[in-house]
């Protein structure tokens, strides 16, 4: 599942593969950009912003990408076979005179003014693996609505940006709080350490090929994937069920006994955040 720690590997591969060469092929299998063509244009580069990927290209022009559920973009070397999947989910191609990128099932593909990226991404809260990360701000803008589950606030990309339905689950584990806790009713100590633990979490994954949070050998995640497995810590039974985010219901898991607050079923929890 793409967050911000994959999408910052695909930036990476992206940018290692094209940055600074020419581009000698483009294909755009969208019909807005159908006509499109990029050859003879030089790659500036990919960087990831939050969970979207930003491509510039030379003449003030950058493809904007989003991955969201189910894309990926593929490198490969020049003439070797194209693996990710039936060649109509192939959004874009990028090829150079060695290498070719791939772009399958991307669920945006956008070409703006690389001066007009903001009007992509500015809407965006302190992007956990990039430059402008800023913990104190993050916290301000998860707090600024005390009454909304913690779960959907981890993952408003206009709070913080880089968090998704996995490490959603594994914080609200780590800080003993159910996703479904009120912002507002969670200890201030442990909303001040919050956002410094998300950000060494992604950090921690964002060059490892298999995504941790545990520190266990042969244990990759606490609860997210475990339903009626036992809680790593306390053998009590995780459990899942749909939590929305604003735009659609996913897949969430806790472990009733290591975390504390309400669950579905269970009566609302109400009230601000105490003060000590």
């Amino acid at each position: 599942m793409p967050e911000g720690d994959t999408v910052w590997q695909a930036a990476r591969r992206l940018h290692d593969a094209l940055a600074g060469k020419v581009l000698a092929r483009s294909d755009f299998r969208v019909p807005q950009y159908a006509t499109v063509d990029l050859a003879g244009r030089t790659v500036l580069g990919t960087v990831p912003r939050g969970k979207h990927l930003l491509t510039r290209f030379e003449g003030d022009l950058t493809l904007h990408t989003h991955l969201r559920m189910e894309g990926a973009w593929k490198v490969f070397r020049t003439g070797e076979p194209w693996r990710g999947g039936p060649a109509f989910q192939i959004r874009v191609v990028l090829s150079t005179a060695d290498r070719t990128a791939v772009g399958y099932r991307l669920q945006v593909v956008e070409l703006l003014r690389t001066g007009e990226e903001d009007r992509a991404v500015g809407h965006l809260g302190p992007d956990l693996l990039g430059p402008d990360w800023n913990p104190d701000r993050a916290l301000a803008n998860l707090l600024a609505d005390p009454a909304r589950p913690l779960g959907e606030a981890l993952l408003d990309q206009r709070n913080l940006a880089g968090i998704g339905n996995v490490y959603k689950s594994e914080l609200c584990f780590l800080i003993g709080a159910t996703p479904w806790l009120p912002v507002g009713a969670l200890p201030a100590d442990r909303a001040a350490h919050l956002p410094g633990l998300a950000q060494r979490l992604l950090e921690a994954n964002r060059d490892r090929p298999v995504r941790r949070t545990t520190g266990l050998r042969n244990q990759d995640l606490f609860v997210y994937g475990r339903a009626s497995r036992p809680c790593l810590r306390c053998g009590t039974r995780v459990r899942l069920a749909d939590q929305g985010d604003g735009s659609r219901e996913r897949p969430t898991y806790w472990c009733p006994a290591c975390q504390t607050g309400p669950a579905p079923g269970s009566p609302p929890v109400r009230g601000t955040r105490p003060t000590n």
